[in-house]
């Protein structure tokens, strides 16, 4: 009698189990990620031959009680391998654990291999070798809490590998877990209908119909593999195996010529098409499954029941959220309308997801789809569903398209390409939205501490559909932010460190260009509340120098130079925005030495300045707090703008003027001090709000300081 381990992916040992059973397992103990099963040999083939289901069978060898390397090579030393293998086979070891001393795999495989040549050496014979690529036996060991478990990897490999997968999508199913998906969406009972149907709208590759017609036809998953890890086991009985085998083949050509089922299987990508038809031909099944490339927004009910199961996509990869988001709405809404009457599976990478189709789900099962947790949920489209109805979506879709329509209208005449079309204008929909040339940018506000995450969420993503349905975007233009409270220099940090999901293009603004990135920051380069601000640089620096502290990617210093100024120095701290602010030059035709750029902490680099150093124009737009680690202390607006201000007032020539804003909401200037400091101040922040943020008048504060000489 063997002592089997069959494991499997975390959450589907409850279905091993009832599989095993099936198979004609008696003694089976379930356990974490697998089962231990007592099998005779003939059920072992059994096993692997027919497990839907298993990652592995490991045929246990031997355990012992070990706690460093001298132990457990010394336990393996004794063991008799020849009962494994010959000295003329080639072997390798696959070890999982560590503990204080086996501190990676890699050594404890090694451990292992030196126990396994001591054992035969010591009967003087032949050294076998090691192949890691093609081993005639792989030995399988596991350190668990000072115990060290062997075993023959009875597979020989993962069992997912069923032979007829040569090609594959970029994210595709694995096969036992598309063979669990199948068994809880219900294909055995679907099966026994008397004109079964099951389609796949996604079907990629085709993994998950060439499952259930495996299934349907009553085909061995491991039929069409021609590698085990016990052909060359020296315990291997050949007559037993082929009886398995030739078993499982008749069964297999009885299965196809009773063949009732019909499947159907579409993707929108033809290559895929072309791969899933030669995968579903390996296995003798392609003249049972019909497939199309077709939109699975554009997809009929081939009849009036059956079964519908996908893998739509998950949105993993920036910028794809919003496309995933409306295609599940869309998806909902195609189900209404054209499978009543039938039961529907889908696996989601996300519980959201799953809420954008509008239909209520009896049934939920949680599956690990490799590193990413996904939801099986189950429809029974039979059933009349309840109709999920969003408030206010007449109310919101009017002001999307009034605010449209009359600022758009408004943005081409002042030859502007990046604009606020909506700010928060109903309080439950409670979000920002700038359109950047052909794109448009969602910012979430932070939810009061009063809404529910659920609430916030669901309006969140009404309020993406609306937008989608009722501004002209395509949704693949749509990016999606959550706006928070940020803290230092959060909100300039890096975001998305996929560089290939990057959005970087240029806009127009007064007939200046500047390069947005839409992807990798909170913000996108541009701040667009500010943009009368800079064409008063624009307007009033012609033959002036101008200082820009905190210059940020340079917008203002662009503005103020295409308006004639003498020169321009720049200073942040940051190297990656001044690199940004030179491109932002170059993109305006501006070059030479009257535009400097310096990277400096702005306070250091003021105190640092010679008294001949001086400036028309200072324009400062500050962090409202700052801790960066460039810094001398923290940076608090309200508490040091009068220091800020005099500081740099040092630099401002007679008659020069500092430019001071702020986006601190509660923001209140210390005339007071600063007219004892000797600086009158103007406030033109009701003049410096722009008509497309003139909701939002606390959006920044704006004032003109002059020095009293």
């Amino acid at each position: 009698m063997l002592r089997l381990f069959v494991s499997c992916a975390k959450g589907m040992e409850q279905l091993l189990e009832n599989e095993l059973q099936g198979l004609g397992a008696k003694s089976i103990t379930v356990t974490q990620a697998g089962c231990y099963v007592d099998a005779d040999l003939k059920l072992a083939y059994t096993i692997a031959l027919w497990s839907r289901l298993a990652s592995r069978v490991l045929v246990e060898l031997g355990r012992a009680e070990t706690l460093n390397a001298e132990q457990i090579q010394q336990a393996i030393s004794v063991f008799d391998w020849t009962q494994v293998m010959r000295d003329t086979h080639s072997f390798v070891v696959d070890f999982h654990g560590t503990n204080d001393e086996i501190r990676n795999t890699q050594f404890g495989a090694q451990v292992v291999k030196d126990g396994i040549i001591d054992f035969f050496r010591g009967r003087n014979a032949q050294r076998p070798n090691v192949d890691k690529q093609v081993p005639d036996i792989r030995v399988n060991a596991r350190y668990h809490k000072n115990e060290l478990i062997w075993s023959l990897d009875f597979s020989g490999g993962g069992l997912h590998q069923r032979g007829y997968r040569k090609q594959q999508g970029e994210a595709p199913l694995r096969e036992t877990l598309a063979a669990a998906v199948l068994i809880r969406a219900g294909i055995h009972q679907q099966l026994e209908h008397d004109e079964p149907v099951i389609l796949d709208p996604f079907c990629g590759s085709g993994t998950l119909v060439i499952e259930a017609a495996m299934i349907a036809a009553d085909q061995a998953p491991g039929l069409n593999r021609r590698d085990w890890g016990f052909l060359r086991w020296v315990g291997h009985d050949r007559s037993i195996w082929h009886s398995v085998l030739e078993n499982a083949e008749e069964r297999f050509k009885e299965g196809r010529n009773k063949m009732t089922a019909r499947f159907y299987a579409s993707d929108m990508n033809p290559k895929l098409i072309g791969i899933a038809k030669e995968n579903a031909a390996r296995c003798q099944l392609g003249q049972f499954i019909q497939f199309d490339t077709s939109d699975v927004l554009d997809m009929q009910a081939p009849a009036d029941q059956g079964l519908l199961i996908a893998n739509p996509p998950y949105g993993e990869r920036l910028g794809e959220e919003v496309e995933t988001l409306l295609l599940y709405r869309r998806l909902g809404r195609r189900l209404k309308q054209s499978f009543l009457g039938w039961q529907i599976a889908l696996l989601a990478g996300d519980e959201t997801l799953l809420k954008r189709l509008k239909l209520r789900s009896h049934k939920k099962y949680a599956f690990m789809n490799g590193p990413i947790a996904t939801t099986l949920a189950l429809f029974d489209l039979t059933k009349e569903q309840v109709e999920f109805t969003e408030s206010q979506s007449e109310d919101l879709s009017n002001r999307l398209k009034k605010n449209y329509s009359k600022l758009s209208r408004w943005a081409r005449k002042e030859g502007l390409e990046a604009w606020r079309v909506y700010d928060a204008d109903l309080p439950e929909y409670n979000a920002a939205i700038d359109i950047y040339g052909d794109h448009l940018v969602i910012q979430e506000y932070a939810p009061p501490k009063t809404i529910p995450d659920g609430v916030a969420t669901d309006r969140l993503w009404h309020l993406v559909e609306m937008v989608a349905e009722t501004l002209p975007f395509d949704s693949s233009h749509i990016v999606l932010k959550v706006r928070k409270r940020q803290k230092g220099q959060e909100q300039y940090e890096r975001r998305n460190r996929q560089k290939q999901d990057s959005v970087i293009f240029n806009v127009q603004e007064y007939g200046a260009e500047f390069e947005v990135n839409l992807t990798d920051y909170l913000d996108t380069g541009l701040f667009l509340d500010h943009r009368l601000v800079r064409k008063e640089l624009f307007d009033k620096c012609e033959d002036l120098d101008v200082l820009n502290l905190f210059s940020y990617t340079c917008t203002a210093s662009v503005q103020a130079a295409l308006g004639g100024a003498h020169s321009v120095t720049s200073v942040d701290m940051s190297k990656t925005y001044l690199a940004w602010g030179e491109r932002n030059f170059h993109l305006n035709g501006l070059r030479g030495r009257q535009y400097e750029f310096i990277q400096a902490d702005c306070f250091t680099w003021m105190r640092d300045q010679r008294d001949d150093r001086r400036y028309d124009v200072i324009f400062i737009d500050p962090p409202t707090f700052s801790n960066s680690k460039r810094m001398t202390g923290t940076l608090d607006i309200q508490r040091d703008h009068v220091g800020l201000i005099k500081t740099a007032g040092r630099l401002l020539n007679e008659g020069g003027v500092i430019l001071f804003s702020n986006n601190r909401k509660k923001f209140k200037i210390d005339e007071a001090g600063l007219e004892k400091a000797g600086y009158s101040v103007n406030n033109q922040t009701e003049a410096s709000i722009p008509e497309d943020f003139k909701r939002h008048k606390g959006i920044h504060h704006y004032f003109i300081i002059s020095k009293e000489y």
